[in-house]
């Protein structure tokens, strides 16, 4: 039973991780980029120890080239001089160096071909987990503008839906517009229909004939003839009347 729970227990941490995880994808970036380089640092502490031994290898072998150098020389020297004895001395302890100076040789390539073929394996993981890191980057940097655009295509169609929806403000304050429109055309309507303009026809009629007397009294104190059908006639009773005279 507590075995259950405890698979329980550790189904929803690991849930609630996910979720984190899922929500905060550039904090779990960030995490991996501090492990590679603690990784990168624990691996160039090793990439030191081997590389001290090489070194170490390399010294030994200097110090074996030289002590070789003065044996084979003392060994020459002195079976020259006819000292047997210490020229098979220095003879037997120039074939030890000489064996250690093959060993240390041999350890010593040996070392500097691990050695490189680390710092190539330590370069190619770095640039493999930096290329992957920036693709990682990139695909989070592209679902937050594609999460972006789809938050923004969304609230559009909601406010699309919502403008063109039934019973929508727009629409209502559209219908009152309308509404007080037709009520005041049709105030507009029912007042000119209660105007009289008879007064108005009557007054045009009198202004016109008044202008009408104006101009014949103007014409008539500077005799001009006025060109109506009045004037003819006046002219042609006037005609035989002035031929007696």
């Amino acid at each position: 039973m507590f075995q259950r729970i405890a698979n329980l227990f550790r189904g929803f941490l690991g849930l609630f991780i996910s979720g984190l995880e899922r929500t905060n994808p550039e904090a779990l970036l960030e995490v991996e980029k501090e492990n590679l380089r603690t990784q990168i640092s624990r691996y160039n502490d090793g990439l030191a120890s081997h590389a001290a031994l090489c070194e170490r290898l390399m010294s030994q072998t200097r110090q074996l080239e030289t002590e070789e150098r003065d044996l084979r020389a003392k060994a020459g020297a002195n079976l020259r001089a006819g000292n047997r004895e210490a020229a098979a001395q220095y003879a037997l302890r120039l074939q030890t160096v000489s064996r250690e100076l093959e060993e240390d040789r041999k350890q010593l390539e040996q070392a500097e071909t691990t050695y490189k073929n680390l710092v190539k394996a330590r370069n190619v993981a770095v640039q493999a987990a930096k290329a992957k890191l920036e693709t990682l980057k990139s695909t989070i940097n592209d679902m937050k503008m594609k999460k972006a655009l789809a938050d923004l295509t969304e609230m559009s169609n909601s406010m699309i839906g919502s403008i063109g929806g039934s019973g929508d403000t727009m629409d209502r304050l559209t219908t009152m517009v309308a509404e007080e429109r037709d009520k005041a055309a049709g105030r507009a309507r029912v007042a000119t229909e209660k105007l009289d303009f008879s007064g108005v026809d009557l007054q045009e009629s009198e202004q016109k004939a008044l202008a009408d007397q104006a101009l014949a009294d103007f014409a008539a104190k500077e005799g001009i003839a006025l060109g109506d059908s009045s004037a003819p006639a006046a002219a042609k009773s006037m005609g035989p009347t002035a031929e007696k005279q």
